[in-house]
């Protein structure tokens, strides 16, 4: 039997939050040999935003390295004119695009879903600079743990098959 209407309790008001509170773009360089990462945050994907992340990269990788391979997908950020004169300006730079609609060629691919789960999962930010700061702490974490990256690789275990109804005795 249900309880008469004036006997209810008044409900807790709650109002839905689905505002946002900032945006902008993470940028990332991967080195798989190592696993050592590179992030920068920006507030737009602008041509001279990409350019100047070439130039920190440039800084980060040591001048030991003779050539870089930068594989990108196909965003028109990266194909633009200033992109092809930072390439003529660092020869030892070399541009690879990937093919359309095949992220998963491209190492740093499974990398963002794991700085993702470090930077972001579970937590609320308010703004975009909360953000940038995790998202630089989780690169350094990254850094402080990082191992070589091997494409395709998991790290699942799985469980030994135990011998069944379909599967032939060994007979010595």
């Amino acid at each position: 039997m249900a309880p008469p209407a004036d006997d209810r309790r008044p409900r807790a008001p709650q109002e839905a939050d689905y505002g946002r509170r900032g945006k902008g773009y993470v940028f990332g360089a991967f080195q798989p040999h190592d696993g050592q990462s590179f992030t920068a945050t920006y507030h737009g994907r602008t041509i001279a935003n990409w350019v100047d992340f070439l130039c920190r990269v440039d800084d980060w990788i040591p001048d030991e390295a003779e050539r870089v391979i930068a594989i990108l997908d196909n965003l028109n950020v990266h194909r633009a004119t200033d992109v092809l004169l930072f390439s003529l300006a660092h020869p030892r730079w070399e541009f690879l695009f990937q093919p359309t609609y095949a992220p998963y060629l491209n190492l740093i691919e499974p990398w963002w879903k794991i700085l993702r789960s470090l930077a972001l999962n579970g937590r609320r930010f308010e703004s975009w600079d909360e953000i940038c700061v995790a998202v630089r702490e989780a690169t350094s974490y990254w850094n402080a743990h990082r191992h070589p990256f091997e494409w395709g690789k998991r790290q699942r275990k799985r469980a030994a098959r135990r011998a069944g109804v379909a599967v032939v005795p060994v007979v010595a």
